[in-house]
């Protein structure tokens, strides 16, 4: 597959605080890529310079094999961004806003009028398309914006944070529409906070932090990073200190949590501890209401690379 998008040594800073410290990276056609970091991390300011909305320092941009720059209008027409703050016109219909952005690429008046009832089926707004922005929920509006950004059928698509806020069922639609975005042939680039959803959707994963890339790939291959192995989850009503420190002297176990009746036991080997971890339990005599093992997901890894301390 061919890159849709090159970034290759980018730097921008803000005075002495470098945003984007040297980043290269490729984004192949056809694929959704997972652009994750915590707080400050910088990924907006990669989007923005990406997209030509803010000037950077020093490095080199291409999309779809050409300098990306403020006036490559023939680039910028195949590119859709929706943004995590919703835009829409208050003052149109669902139909009218998706009409006047799709408006903004497609003149033809058939052509555009296509566009749109495509947008609207595949958000799942065709019955409301009357309507205005204000009679919507949060998560009818939710999808509205992506529509509004969609509607032209662009070759490249940046999502930020699309679900936000929105129940289960428009979120399930949202990340429905987006994998038939990318099985119709648009690249995405994904940024979002619930790593299940990246776990969901991503071809592949890159997580930012302090502007470097500190780790790249699939999934399966981020997963592979993880100090951890298996992860025990038990529900305990009563601990005593004596048998809560008798867990850290179990054999390959990394740590140990208890809170609130839950008991988190981390073995760093291993991949069929529970059947040892019950038989410890009826041992020692210590009750339990249920227990289950699960490998390391993406939220551990992330946690682990970029730490646990809350960012501004």
């Amino acid at each position: 597959m061919k890159n849709v998008i090159e970034v290759k040594h980018l730097v921008k800073s803000y005075g002495s605080n470098r945003a984007i410290d040297d980043l290269s990276f490729n984004v192949k056609e056809g694929e959704i890529l997972g652009l994750l970091g915590p707080n400050g991390s910088g990924k907006t300011t990669t989007m923005n310079s990406i997209l030509s909305l803010l000037k950077f320092d020093d490095g080199e941009i291409r999309i779809f094999g050409k300098e990306m720059s403020p006036s490559a209008y023939d680039i910028k027409a195949k590119i859709g961004v929706v943004f995590q703050e919703v835009a829409v016109f208050d003052e149109l219909t669902v139909y009218g806003n998706i009409d006047y952005f799709c408006g903004l690429y497609i003149q033809d008046k058939e052509t555009r009028a296509r566009y749109v009832n495509d947008a609207l089926n595949l958000v799942g707004l065709k019955e409301n398309k009357s309507q205005y922005p204000k009679q919507l929920s949060g998560g009818l509006l939710r999808r509205l914006n992506i529509a509004c950004g969609i509607a032209h059928k662009p070759k490249l698509i940046f999502l930020d944070e699309p679900t936000v806020a929105v129940d289960p069922q428009s979120r399930n639609n949202i990340l429905e529409g987006i994998k038939k975005l990318r099985d119709d042939g648009a690249t995405i680039i994904y940024t979002t906070h619930y790593m299940e959803e990246v776990e969901i959707l991503c071809d592949r994963v890159i997580i930012l932090d302090h502007g470097k890339i500190i780790a790249s790939g699939t999934n399966d291959e981020l997963k592979a990073l993880a100090k951890i192995e298996e992860k025990v989850t038990i529900e305990v009503a009563e601990l005593s200190p004596n048998q809560l420190s008798g867990f850290d002297d179990i054999k390959n176990v990394s740590s140990v949590e208890y809170e609130d009746g839950v008991l988190k036991v981390v073995y760093n080997k291993g991949k069929n501890n529970l059947a040892e971890m019950v038989e410890y339990l009826q041992s020692h005599k210590i009750k339990y209401s249920k227990i289950f093992a699960e490998r390391p997901t993406l939220n551990d890894v992330f946690l682990e690379l970029t730490g646990k301390e809350l960012r501004d």
